[in-house]
């Protein structure tokens, strides 16, 4: 389903609200990828610990969040702002992206415990409908 005007707004909105703690909003949502989902550590065996709160999660979640803020400053050209880790990750890296959905969820968490009461029901529904683009945009390599 396409981002709607409104979907833009409220990421937007939302975005400006969080982007001062997007480096922990990132080491969040990548320590609870790990944690969560196991598996994912195989693609992270080079980081040296992999515990939530090390320099490596905080450092990758730092990358990841950097790239979410990227496509949502540029909505209207998600493919765009994505095009090179998309291709790094398919060509380069070969992450299962099932991995991106995964990722998409875990940020989807950290965004409602960092908004707290600011993650109304309409942004939750515009952050999974942006998350999803994402995670497509990062996947279309594949095909």
């Amino acid at each position: 389903m396409p981002l709607s005007g409104a979907d833009k707004e409220v990421i937007a909105a939302t975005w400006s609200k969080v982007s001062g703690k997007s480096a922990a909003i990132g080491a969040d949502a990548f320590a609870r990828l790990l944690t969560v989902y196991s598996q994912t550590k195989t693609y992270f065996s080079h980081f040296a610990d992999l515990s939530p709160g090390s320099a490596n999660v905080k450092g990758h979640g730092a990358k990841i969040i950097d790239a979410i803020a990227k496509a949502a400053t540029n909505i209207n050209n998600i493919e765009g702002s994505l095009k090179v880790l998309s291709e790094l990750h398919a060509y380069n890296l070969r992450v299962d992206p099932v991995n991106f959905k995964l990722l998409a969820h875990c940020i989807l968490v950290s965004l409602s415990i960092s908004l707290g009461a600011d993650f109304t029901p309409e942004a939750h529904l515009a952050w999974d409908k942006f998350l999803c683009e994402v995670a497509d945009v990062l996947s279309e390599k594949y095909r």
